[in-house]
């Protein structure tokens, strides 16, 4: 095999590596996470587990990829390590759909139909149709259609590309007395392990043994230890991606490997064992593509039968193995990297830390408001705290969203990633100017100064209209509840409209003597923070209404001309809630 057919072989895997990453990329597109979310939702029983992590990894081609899943999903306190166990066991099932498809390489070419199923033929016509419903059609769906049939194309394409690359090696008779040496288990196992490892995908190792069974060189004694070790070097994948993760994920990593390794050590046994002592029939019997193919999914079945009634114990192995160790980043948890790769899912944890920052900003605001009338050390303590707490998660999130846009994403996609980003800003915004109330609280507090009862009322009236824009945000972001976010507005309209009539109302008490100028000058920051505040709820209120709104209309188009509409009468609606809000907290000073 000269330097061509070395060319040739790494242009095969290349085809057949993207053509497979093309199709889960599409695969995952088409569900819009929802395979991944079942992940989450689905794993309270090992066998629902274990039928969940079949159907994930038989969807995604990888059983190191529903496992690299699974990791972010515990490292993230989303599922506990006993619930990932039976989705790790079923993703070892799973990924074996990929060489079952491929065993149509083995078909006769007996009559038109069964031909036409050849990878050959199979490969090249998928490939074309999926480039048609890629190329013509603009919708979202069809066109994922069309890219995951290139995906499969490529798939097919690649491994007949193998087969005929690999072809003129195995014809060599130095290369057929390498192969038999394969059957020596230890020497089968590290080769199996090492190519699985080095491409990091045991679909792809297997397809490569597929393709070499086309020559007549290989048996069931050389594919078993082979087989086996792929399972075991398709793990270094999922020990990567817990590096730098929680101990649990780790420990996640570490049961993909031991139940591995526990499946080959005690097969190896029973099957060289019966081998020596009776010596199996079918022990040099030559393997082709399905007869391979079933090999791999009998010792995946086969595996997790055997340790399925074990999972408790096999969880207290990796509890001893990787003992507790300090607490890890509770935002780094929640924004793992790992569910980058599926943007629905690494979209929605990003939601959840923006309302985490909406809670912190919100508590923050209720603890300024409050030094306001009962200075306290230790709760402006908890505050400026809680501003750290709320920086740390905008810079964190900021990061996550920026590198999740530069992977594939929909239009939808791309909009919410937009809006997020929008609203945490807001939110960090707010954070900012609860921190200004609180320093005029001090500042208030050292040089024992006070308002009069009349401008500590108008002040605890904008307070709570204020507080409760920010009550109307979060139950919009917490529930996707785009009503909740369109009483928003209301609000900020009526905290515009009080916070004006107090400066005009408080520079005549400075003008009467009435009030001090340093109370005075502390007052107006007050209102300038406030009203501040509020248009930060509005800016934020408005990215939910525009992500439930329907295409074409005018919010999706432009928030800012949406937003003049209703300020000059273009809602009935908005102007009730605009009267009940004024009635509600302009009235009562005015």
């Amino acid at each position: 095999m000269g330097i061509r057919g070395v060319i040739a072989l790494l242009g095969a895997l290349a085809i057949f590596l993207f053509g497979m990453s093309t199709m889960t990329s599409g695969l995952e597109k088409l569900t819009s996470g929802k395979l991944a979310s079942l992940l989450e939702k689905l794993t309270d029983n090992i066998f629902k587990g274990v039928l969940l992590g079949a159907a994930v990894a038989g969807m995604v081609h990888s059983s190191a990829a529903t496992t690299v899943m699974c990791i972010g999903f515990v490292n993230a306190g989303i599922l506990k390590l006993r619930q990932a166990v039976g989705v790790i066991m079923g993703a070892n099932i799973g990924t074996t759909i990929t060489a079952q498809i491929l065993r149509l390489g083995g078909l006769s070419d007996e009559n038109l139909f069964l031909a036409l199923l050849k990878p050959e033929m199979l490969g090249p016509l998928t490939a074309f149709v999926g480039i048609l419903f890629f190329s013509f059609f603009n919708s979202g769906r069809k066109k994922t259609v069309g890219q995951i049939l290139i995906g499969l194309g490529l798939l097919f394409i690649g491994i007949k590309s193998m087969e005929s690359a690999l072809a003129p090696l195995t014809e060599l008779e130095a290369f057929q007395h390498l192969f038999i040496r394969f059957s020596n288990p230890v020497l089968g196992i590290a080769v199996g392990a090492a190519i699985t490892a080095l491409i990091q995908s045991s679909t792809a190792s297997v397809a490569i043994l597929q393709a070499l069974s086309a020559s007549g060189v290989v048996t069931f004694s050389t594919a078993l230890p082979i087989i086996m070790g792929q399972n075991i070097g398709t793990c270094v994948t999922a020990i990567l991606s817990s590096i730098g993760a929680s101990r649990n994920a780790k420990r996640t990593a570490a049961v993909h490997l031991y139940f591995n390794v526990i499946g080959t050590v005690f097969f190896l046994v029973v099957l060289y064992g019966l081998n020596a002592l009776i010596g199996l029939p079918f022990w040099q019997d030559t393997m082709d593509y399905g007869s391979i193919a079933n090999l791999h999914s009998f010792f995946n079945i086969a595996c997790t039968a055997l340790l399925l009634p074990f999972n408790r114990q096999l969880v207290s192995l990796v509890e001893w193995t990787i003992p507790d160790s300090g607490a890890a980043d509770p935002v780094a948890t929640v924004l793992d990297p790992r569910f980058l790769s599926t943007p629905s899912v690494a979209l929605e944890r990003a939601r959840t830390v923006v309302l985490q920052m909406g809670e912190l900003a919100k508590n923050n605001y209720h603890l300024a408001v409050e030094l306001l009338s009962h200075y306290d050390q230790k709760q402006l303590d908890l505050l400026n705290e809680q501003e750290e707490a709320l920086d740390h998660m905008e810079s964190s999130l900021d990061q996550y969203l920026v590198q999740l846009s530069r992977h594939s994403l929909d239009d939808k996609g791309s909009d919410l990633v937009s809006d997020l980003l929008h609203a945490l800003s807001d939110f960090e915004r707010i954070g900012d100017y609860v921190v200004n109330l609180s320093e005029s609280a001090t500042a208030l507090n050292d040089a024992a100064l006070s308002f009069s009862p009349k401008a500590q009322a108008e002040l605890d009236s904008l307070c709570a209209a204020v507080g409760e824009a920010l009550n109307q945000v979060l139950e919009a972001y917490r529930a996707h509840d785009a009503y909740a976010a369109f009483q928003v507005e209301p609000l900020e309209e009526v905290v515009d409209l009080i916070t004006a009539a107090l400066r005009e109302r408080h520079v005549e008490r400075l003008k009467t003597g009435e009030c001090t100028v340093e109370v005075g000058t502390q007052f107006l920051e007050l209102l300038t923070n406030l009203e501040r505040i509020s248009d930060h709820c509005s800016n934020a209120a408005v990215r939910v209404i525009h992500q439930a709104a329907e295409k074409g209309s005018l919010v999706r188009s432009d928030i800012h001309a949406y937003l003049h509409q209703l300020h000059q009468g273009g809602s009935p609606q908005f102007d009730q809630l605009f009267a009940q809000a004024t009635e509600k907290y302009y009235q009562p000073i005015s």
